[in-house]
C-alpha cells in the first residue's frame, strides 16, 4: 500500500483503534494490524475524518479588507463590494481566491462550494478569476462554483444572460439572493427554471435579515416540491429563523424537512451583520439560527465561513472547526453528542448537502483525509483541535508540526 495510517480513530465509533490503507488514490482497507506502506504514519489514537467540506464560501470577494472604509450592516457590506467590483480583473480575483484557498487547505478542506456572483458590472470576471484559482489549487482540493445575482436578477437587466454563461461555462450549482430583488418571489421561480434546464444544485442566500417580516422559505419549499428537487436545494443563513417563537420553529423545521431543503448557517457572518439596529441600552439577540435544532427534525445541515476578511466578515482563517466551535458556543451547546454533531455540520453533513458522491472513510471512497489532534469529536470542537496531516487522494498536501515544550534543563 502506498499510504498507511496507524492506530486511528474515526468519529463513527471512537472507542475502537483501527488502520487505514490507501493505494491509487482510494480507501483499500479500515481494520487493525495493517502492514506498513511505502509511507506510514503511527498516530497514538487520533481522530481521522474525510477531509472537511466549505459548502458556502465567497472566493471572489474574499481578501478585500485594505479597501474598504465601512464595517456596517448587511445593505453597507453590499453596497460598498459593489462599488469594488468594476475595478476587479480576473488576475486580482484569482490571486486573492489563491490566499483564501490556501487557507482552506492548511485547515483540512478538500471540498468546497464557492458562490460567485455575476452582474453586469462586474461580467465574468470574477467567475473567470475564480475558475482560474480553482485550477491552480485542483491538487489539493475540489472546488465547485455556484453563480448566482448578488444584486439582484429581475431587477438587473443583464444579469439572467450571465447566469446561463456561467452555467454553460461549468458552474455546478445555482444560487439566489431574493431579498435584493424588487420581486424575490419571482426570482426564486426564475432560479428553479434554470436549475431545471442545466440539471444543477439551487444553493440560495435566503431570509437574511432580522425579523420574522417577508420571509421566502415556504416558497422556495413549494417550488422545491413542485419540480421535483427535494435533496437538491440549499438556503443559507436564514437569520430570520433566528427570531421565530419555538413552536413555529418546529413547524417551519419539519415543513423544509419534508421539502429535502437543507440549510447552512454562516456563524461569523450572521454575528457581525445581524441586529445592528439595537439601541446600546438593550440585549441585542444573537442572530443565528440554531441549527442542531434542525438537525433534530431530520434537516440536512451545515455550518460554513462564507466571507473572508471582507465588509461582510472583517476576519476569517477558515478553519472549520473554529466554525464548529463558534457555533457551539453561540448556540450554548455544551453536551458532547451535539457538540461532536456540531463537527459532522462541516464534515459528513456538508458532504451531503452539496450531494458528493465517493466522500466519507469508507473502503472503495476517495482518500481525502485530514489527521486531527484530538481522540474525540466532542473534544475535537470544544478545544479547537488542530489539523495536522491532510491528504487529497491519498497524496500529503500539508503537515502541521504540534508545538514542542522546552522544558527546564
Amino acid at each position: 500500500m502506498e499510504l498507511t495510517l496507524h492506530e486511528v480513530r474515526l468519529t463513527t465509533d471512537p472507542a475502537e483503534i483501527v488502520d487505514i490503507g490507501v493505494s491509487g488514490g482510494k480507501i483499500v482497507e479500515i481494520r487493525p494490524g495493517l502492514p506498513g506502506g511505502d509511507q506510514a504514519l503511527h498516530l497514538d489514537g487520533r481522530l481521522v475524518l474525510p477531509g472537511f467540506c466549505e459548502s458556502h464560501i465567497h472566493l471572489d470577494k474574499s481578501c478585500l479588507l485594505d479597501r474598504c472604509t465601512q464595517r456596517g450592516g448587511l445593505a453597507e457590506a453590499i453596497g460598498e463590494v459593489a462599488g469594488l467590483k468594476a475595478a476587479f480583473t480576473a488576475e486580482d480575483v484569482a490571486a486573492r481566491a489563491s490566499k483564501t484557498l490556501r487557507k482552506c487547505v492548511i485547515n483540512g478542506t478538500t471540498k468546497m462550494r464557492t458562490h460567485v456572483e455575476v452582474d453586469p458590472t462586474i461580467g465574468m470576471r470574477g467567475f473567470d478569476g475564480v475558475q482560474s484559482a480553482i485550477a491552480d489549487w485542483a491538487w489539493a482540493i475540489d472546488v465547485e462554483i455556484c453563480v448566482f445575482p448578488q444584486e439582484g436578477l429581475l431587477n438587473n437587466p443583464g444579469t439572467d444572460e450571465l447566469l446561463v454563461q456561467g452555467l454553460n461555462a461549468g458552474a455546478g450549482a445555482i444560487g439566489a439572493a431574493p431579498y435584493t430583488d424588487t420581486d424575490p418571489h419571482g426570482q426564486i421561480d426564475r432560479i428553479f427554471e434554470l436549475a431545471r434546464e442545466f440539471d444543477v444544485d439551487v444553493d440560495m442566500h435566503l431570509d437574511f435579515g432580522p425579523t420574522t417580516d417577508e420571509m421566502t422559505i415556504d416558497h422556495v419549499c413549494r417550488r422545491a416540491d413542485e419540480y421535483g428537487w427535494g435533496g437538491r436545494v440549499a438556503v443559507g443563513h436564514v437569520t430570520r429563523f433566528a427570531q421565530m417563537a419555538r413552536p413555529d420553529f418546529a413547524t417551519l423545521s419539519q415543513r423544509v424537512a419534508s421539502a429535502g431543503v437543507a440549510i447552512t448557517v454562516l456563524p461569523a457572518t450572521d454575528l457581525f451583520l445581524m441586529h445592528r439596529e439595537h439601541d446600546e441600552n438593550h440585549s441585542a439577540p444573537r442572530g443565528v439560527t440554531p441549527l442542531h435544532l434542525l438537525s433534530e427534525q431530520g434537516v440536512t445541515c451545515s455550518l460554513s465561513t462564507n466571507n473572508v476578511l471582507n465588509p461582510f466578515t472583517p476576519f476569517g482563517d477558515c478553519s472549520l472547526i473554529r466554525m464548529a466551535n463558534l457555533y457551539a458556543n453561540i448556540s450554548q451547546i455544551g453536551d458532547p453528542e451535539t457538540m461532536a454533531r456540531c463537527l459532522d455540520m462541516v464534515s459528513q453533513s456538508s458532504a451531503k448537502l452539496m450531494n458528493l458522491t465517493d466522500y466519507g472513510l469508507s473502503v472503495g471512497n476517495d482518500a481525502d483525509l485530514v489527521v486531527i489532534d484530538a481522540t474525540d469529536p466532542a473534544m475535537a470542537v470544544a478545544e479547537l483541535a488542530q489539523p495536522m496531516y491532510g491528504f487529497k487522494n491519498g497524496h500529503a498536501v500539508f503537515t502541521r508540526a504540534l508545538p514542542e515544550l522546552h522544558l527546564p534543563g
